[in-house]
């Protein structure tokens, strides 16, 4: 959906929930986009993120090599130059 910015003016509340209905809003001067409304990902529960921070520590310990020395653990980051890979 475009719309021109001074009709938007009016119209915003309804604007709006056409974004969270997921729309794509676009508001435009002299009828080129400037500007898009929309809607923003909800943030994560507390227990969320638990979950998540908990998935993330069983993989790093899965993929972790008890025969790599600490001082060559990072190698992987960088190639034979020296440069990040």
């Amino acid at each position: 959906m475009e719309i021109a910015i001074s009709a938007a003016k009016g119209h915003l509340s309804a604007l709006i929930k056409a974004a969270r209905e997921g729309k794509q809003v676009l508001l435009t001067r002299h009828g080129r986009p400037v500007a898009e409304i929309r809607a923003i990902a909800p943030a994560m529960t507390a227990g969320e993120r638990i979950k998540q921070m908990t998935q993330i520590s069983h993989k790093a310990a899965a993929m972790a090599q008890d025969d790599v020395p600490a001082t060559r653990a990072a190698d992987f980051l960088y190639d034979d130059t020296g440069m990040p890979a």
